[in-house]
């Protein structure tokens, strides 16, 4: 059974190290974790955790309108291609449409490109290099006109 729903900031950690921080020596915690605006959402396959992602308020100058950034998405070395992280992004976005959110944006990895195109998201801006990941594009998606 396949389960997504609202999760603490530490329960994202363990994913968040383990796949996005593997082999780097960067934390898994993110300033915002415990803003109370923040969502976390979990998706849990037979109760047990396989992908998580992070929502927050943060203004980005390409784009108008209210906007949150999604960062710390990661999905369980045992559950990808399985669909859940396109299954945790559409939940997202409906939560944060009712929320009246114009805009989702994130920094993404280029090998998970591929990944936000097929999900409706496009690129704005070049190529830039964050320190100890590698190279990222900003990626986003309309929620609605802003």
């Amino acid at each position: 059974m396949i389960e997504i729903k609202e999760i603490s900031a530490p329960e994202a950690y363990a994913i968040r190290k383990d796949v996005l921080r593997e082999n780097i020596p960067l934390t898994e915690k993110m300033e915002g974790d415990f803003d109370e605006e923040t969502l976390h959402l979990g998706l849990f396959e037979n109760g047990e955790l396989g992908c998580v992602a992070t929502f927050m308020p943060h203004k980005s100058p390409h784009f108008k309108g209210f906007q949150y950034r999604l960062r710390g998405m990661g999905t369980h070395r045992d559950h990808q291609h399985k669909g859940f992280g396109k299954a945790v992004l559409t939940s997202a976005e409906s939560i944060l449409t009712k929320k009246g959110v114009d805009v989702i944006w994130c920094n993404a990895r280029v090998i998970a490109l591929n990944f936000y195109k097929k999900s409706g998201w496009s690129i704005v801006g070049e190529e830039f290099d964050v320190h100890l990941v590698g190279p990222h594009y900003v990626m986003f998606k309309k929620l609605k006109d802003a």
